[in-house]
């Protein structure tokens, strides 16, 4: 992609009112537009979808294209996929206003901040789809015993975590943080989702990289989480 096209993309994720950005590592505020600051704790419901629905987030969601498609089967949820990578959010973002999606939004942030922009107890579920796993650098994975202890406080009682990989050291590895966990308990996991029937409607959704994988005879992966309250 041409850095023209970089900006210009950039340039439209500001005119977008379901985009927020953060405005500077370490200050709780976001730009929504460019005209807009705003601290959205407290307040992603009721401000940011105008009702009062539960919350579920895509961690690094890349195109949204969870995102969209989960926003799509369950409209009374909201959905916010979180990236650092404006280029791959604004695609997700369009798709949101081409199709008319209500309950779809994106936050440009650093993962690892998130605690600055949610209030405890603001958050149902979490998904994470197909993430850097990160082979080198255990501490970076986002189902690393950090990571979990940053979501904790931010899930509701009994909030949901999930995780869906083609690699397996990562899902051995999210496995084995799990069963040492005494803030999370394991629902259900499965080194081969396809191989059987699927454990939840959600899991049939399928992104750009899932399709790749299969395509190479991966095998998918899940691991549902439960906060232990």
């Amino acid at each position: 992609m041409s850095r023209r096209r970089k900006l210009e993309k950039f340039a439209d994720l500001k005119r977008f009112d379901h985009v927020y950005e953060m405005t500077e590592p370490g200050n709780p505020l976001l730009f929504q537009n460019i005209y807009t600051k705003i601290d959205m704790k407290h307040q992603w419901a009721s401000y940011g979808f105008g009702n009062s629905n539960p919350i579920c987030l895509e961690l690094a969601c890349g195109r949204g294209e969870y995102t969209v498609a989960l926003a799509r089967r369950h409209q009374h949820t909201n959905y916010i996929g979180v990236d650092i990578k404006g280029a791959r959010i604004w695609q997700g973002a369009t798709r949101v206003l081409q199709q008319n999606i209500s309950n779809a939004a994106f936050l440009r942030i650093r993962i690892e901040q998130l605690e600055l922009y949610f209030a405890h107890s603001e958050i149902d579920e979490i998904w994470i789809t197909f993430p850097d796993p990160f082979p080198a650098k255990e501490n970076r994975r986002l189902t690393c015993p950090r990571m979990l202890a940053k979501y904790f406080p931010l899930l509701t009682s009994e909030g949901k975590i999930h995780l869906k990989t083609d690699d397996s050291e990562l899902y051995n590895y999210s496995l084995q943080v799990a069963n040492e966990s005494t803030k999370y308990r394991i629902i259900t996991y499965n080194d081969n989702i396809y191989k059987y029937p699927l454990f939840t409607e959600e899991l049939e959704i399928k992104t750009h990289y899932e399709e790749k994988h299969l395509l190479d005879k991966k095998t998918i992966k899940y691991l549902q989480l439960e906060k232990i309250d």
